[in-house]
């Protein structure tokens, strides 16, 4: 039996990473995860661009150059926000931020009404309740955003052991971000050193 849709895959050459008002006086808002992990999970969607040396457009993200919106509430709808994601010439969106229920849906729904794909980080977006997150998810699933956690998108992007930036990069942001899938890297860099893989 075949799928109604086809798996879509994350391109590496076609995809941008979105940080969206990951910032102090708005993570008090993410109530639906344990704060410290959230913290790790916002750190980790943001350090996948620097492993997989795709661009990032951040949005009010501290230390690297901010767009900054005066006042609309979807970043979408900033004149400097959409030139700077139209200017990338890629298709694909890895999108977290604060709050699912509106910074990341409102965006998430107007990329994919510009007709881009769009993954929506799970674990590095939060807001004020699981029914909020869960009503939000929903909202932008029957619109096509794709629902992905963190290991899943990096899983997607990495692909291969073999492909950059190589099994050595991977355990360090595992063992950094995601330590409950170390183990997999590990026992990949073993097997492989027992010409097993």
């Amino acid at each position: 039996m075949r799928a109604t849709k086809p798996f879509e895959r994350l391109n590496i050459n076609d995809t941008v990473l979105l940080v969206v008002d990951h910032q102090v006086g708005l993570f008090d808002l993410a109530r639906d995860f344990d704060p410290q992990l959230f913290y790790r999970n916002a750190i980790a969607h943001a350090a996948l661009g620097k492993l997989f040396d795709i661009p990032e457009i951040l949005d009010l993200y501290p230390d690297v150059p901010i767009i900054k919106r005066p006042g609309e509430i979807n970043a979408w709808d900033n004149a400097e926000f959409r030139e700077a994601v139209k200017a990338t010439g890629r298709s694909q969106f890895i999108v977290g931020g604060i709050v699912t229920d509106v910074c990341v849906t409102f965006l998430s729904l107007s990329l994919r009404e510009e007709g881009y794909s769009v993954w929506a980080n799970v674990e590095a977006s939060g807001t004020t309740s699981t029914l909020i997150r869960d009503v939000s998810n929903s909202r932008m699933q029957a619109a096509g955003v794709h629902l992905a956690g963190l290991f899943s998108i990096a899983a997607d992007l990495f692909r291969d052991w073999r492909n950059p930036p190589g099994a050595e990069k991977m355990s360090e942001w595992y063992a950094k971000y995601a330590p409950a899938y170390l183990v997999t890297a590990q026992l990949f860099n073993a097997a492989k050193g027992n010409s097993t893989s």
